[in-house]
């Protein structure tokens, strides 16, 4: 049974559209565990099964430790949005639903396109920064 309904998977097809390059979504997840991360899994699954240039890898977050660490992965469930060949540090943690579903959607747009959508005023003040600078953004459902 699918877990988007119809008029949302209509309106994610349509927003691929605006794909420009292939998109990869690594899921890491551990059924026993974090039976939480089995549904983010199916809904990725859904999601890169609405349009071909995205494809997930699953990856069980103890036995695939490589992998874990290659992405840096610290939590399940989790999943990483990566570009064909590059990876932008794009890290989504828990159940993306309500607004986090929405921030899943357009990360993967993003992605796609490979630019961030900051103003070149924005990236020049970060290519300034002397140091890596790590940002996190938390939300809670309400």
């Amino acid at each position: 049974m699918p877990l988007l309904p119809e008029e949302v998977t209509a309106e994610l097809r349509e927003a691929f559209t605006q794909l420009v390059n292939p998109v990869r979504l690594a899921v890491f997840s551990q059924a026993l565990a974090e039976p939480v991360s089995e549904e983010v899994r199916r809904l990725v699954e859904e999601i890169a099964g609405l349009d071909a240039r995205l494809s997930v890898e699953s990856r069980n977050f103890v036995l695939d430790q490589e992998r874990v660490a290659e992405l840096g992965i610290e939590r399940i469930p989790a999943i990483a949005v990566l570009g064909a060949d590059t990876d932008y540090g794009v890290r989504l943690y828990g159940l993306p639903t309500g607004y986090e579903f929405g921030s899943l959607i357009e990360a993967i747009l993003d992605v796609s396109r490979g630019t961030s959508g900051l103003s070149a005023e924005t990236r020049a003040a970060l290519a300034a920064l002397e140091q890596d600078l790590r940002l996190r953004v938390f939300s809670t459902p309400t």
